[in-house]
């Protein structure tokens, strides 16, 4: 025993203390001991053993403490040195990636890319159309570029190619272009636009608001087997809940009804925090008629289904993101682009207001700096209405935050939902924003310095949704292609970093009195790990999994070479 004294300190003691004496004559359905477990509680204590009585922890301690909770019939686990961490979780999570149409997540060159949509286009029927999931990036090929309207023309000549790239972004080949009557003279939507090239010819690639000039067929009704696929793909990875900002699978009140019915069937091996999408509203009427259409409240649901809030939007994504300056040339376009405005101020102010008005919060998506600008206004005006401050609302992605911007932010407690984007996407920002912008990007360690709450996730499918990507990233500032930017971001302490997954997305989302960290009385979601988080040399990080993952204390994943 003496391997693990070193990982049993005071505030373990204390820890123990105050929970165990009062619970010592129940005993246990389970008992864990001899790990290394990491509580994330207040003391961010690491202790060896804990005891589960039902879905909840029952006392947390030295393994000595914690053997008085076994009886009879109580299950006794030797964790054998293992790390346990809380379960993970994700900030902002839309689903799991794939899908029907074109895989090119595994793809890492441009040939290798148009040798699917090739290889796509021989097997279908001339005129049909051609699609891709939309969980990839030029970032991951070696060209660090799109493929050009011409390129998917001459992989299929036959066919209309539309190409989703995440959730702000179509290319289309010229037979698309052309089925969907998009030319050089096309009105450009406002929030929107239409890239061309620099002689002035279509790039085939639309951004935003400029998206709905191509008419998709309808996402697939959501279904059960939608809900299991997503929990079989992420319950490996020590994950135990998501929040989801506004989209999931097509109709969010379809997969709400869904997640509503496993849960009743006592099939959800995920906690899903559930934001209702606001990405249309323009006007305080539209909020009034959509609330009132979704038939839900803020908060309602129970530990496994709950709505959150809603979730806006105000500019693009890496291509739009608004930012205080123009863009590289030749994006910049002369010194004249510097990003979409996807909802004007004044509607966005006027939805706010009354998204506060009507007692709900709201989270809104906001990459550049000028874009977090336009959501602080807003949250300023809506807050002077009725306060706001302490009621949880936050921004997502929070790509640039300059010192002004913090300084709001502190003033109004908004808290910061956080992903590694620039994990996958550093050269493409750096080529659209220059070097010091994209070094920048999502500074959790500004945040969390300046007392902010920061949780953390990936953008699933817009970026692959393993959380160990997510937190070497920020561990490192390291990038899959481009090395390290912004050095000066590296978030050193590990426990901090894993609280950002754990307690913090617990206190994000108004739970952490009852989950979010190993304690007593708390949700008994947890994970076993193939590593020690606290110590594991800093590049094993992105490959670690879990070996056993827990929600309510039930076992919902185990890998076969768990022993």
């Amino acid at each position: 025993m003496a391997s693990f004294k070193s990982v049993f300190n005071i505030s373990a003691i204390i820890f123990l203390a105050a929970s165990a004496p009062a619970l010592a004559a129940e005993k246990a359905d389970a008992v864990y001991l001899n790990g290394k477990v990491y509580t994330a509680n207040g003391r961010d204590a690491v202790v060896q053993a804990f005891a589960i009585s039902g879905d909840r922890f029952l006392a947390v301690g030295p393994s000595g403490e914690i053997r008085k909770y076994i009886g009879k019939g109580t299950r006794v686990v030797d964790l054998k040195g293992r790390f346990v961490s809380p379960g993970l979780t994700d900030d902002h999570f839309h689903n799991e990636g794939g899908g029907t149409g074109m895989d090119f997540s595994h793809v890492r060159t441009l040939a290798e890319l148009l040798a699917v949509v090739a290889n796509t286009a021989a097997a279908a029927p001339p005129g049909s159309l051609l699609t891709s999931n939309s969980d990839w990036h030029e970032a991951q090929l070696k060209e660090q570029r799109l493929p050009t309207a011409t390129e998917l023309d001459q992989a299929a000549p036959n066919n209309p190619v539309v190409l989703p790239r995440g959730g702000h972004s179509y290319i289309l080949n010229g037979v698309a272009l052309k089925k969907f009557n998009i030319t050089k003279d096309t009105p450009v939507p406002p929030g929107g636009a239409i890239s061309r090239d620099k002689d002035g010819e279509l790039t085939g690639e639309l951004f935003d608001n400029a998206k709905p000039l191509v008419k998709l067929p309808p996402d697939k009704p959501v279904t059960m087997d939608d809900i299991i696929a997503t929990q079989k793909a992420i319950n490996p990875y020590g994950m135990t809940a998501v929040r989801i900002p506004g989209g999931y699978k097509g109709d969010m009140l379809q997969a709400l009804k869904l997640w509503k019915q496993a849960d009743a069937a006592h099939t959800l091996t995920v906690r899903y925090t559930v934001y209702m999408p606001g990405f249309g509203f323009r006007s305080a009427d539209q909020v009034d008629k959509e609330v009132a259409r979704w038939g839900v409240k803020q908060d309602e649901g129970d530990d496994f289904v709950r709505i959150g809030g809603i979730k806006l939007i105000v500019d693009g994504g890496f291509e739009g993101g608004h930012i205080s300056r123009p863009y590289q040339e030749p994006y910049g376009k002369g010194g004249t682009y510097a990003g979409l405005t996807v909802v004007p101020p004044d509607a966005y102010n006027s939805v706010v207001k009354e998204i506060n008005r009507l007692g709900w919060r709201a989270t809104t998506h906001a990459v550049g700096d000028a874009a977090m600008d336009q959501v602080l206004t807003g949250y300023e005006l809506a807050n002077k209405d009725q306060p706001l401050i302490g009621k949880r609302w936050a921004i997502e992605h929070a790509f640039i935050a300059r010192p002004d911007l913090i300084k709001r932010m502190q003033s109004l407690k908004v808290m910061v939902s956080a992903q590694d984007h620039l994990y996958l996407a550093a050269p493409v920002l750096k080529k659209y924003w220059g070097w010091d912008m994209a070094s920048d990007v999502t500074p959790v360690k500004a945040y969390l310095d300046a007392g902010l709450l920061v949780a953390g996730g990936t953008d699933s499918p817009v970026i692959p949704f393993n959380p160990f990507w997510e937190l070497y990233h920020f561990a490192s500032r390291d990038t899959i292609s481009d090395g390290i930017y912004g050095a000066d971001q590296k978030i050193a302490s590990r426990k901090t970093l894993l609280r950002l997954d754990t307690i913090n997305f617990a206190k994000m989302i108004g739970e952490d009195d009852h989950r979010g960290s190993i304690e007593p009385g708390k949700l008994a979601d947890f994970a076993v790990l193939t590593d020690d988080f606290l110590t594991v040399p800093v590049e094993k990080i992105p490959n670690m999994k879990a070996l056993a993952t827990y929600v309510g204390g039930a076992e919902v994943y185990r890998d076969p070479a768990y022993k």
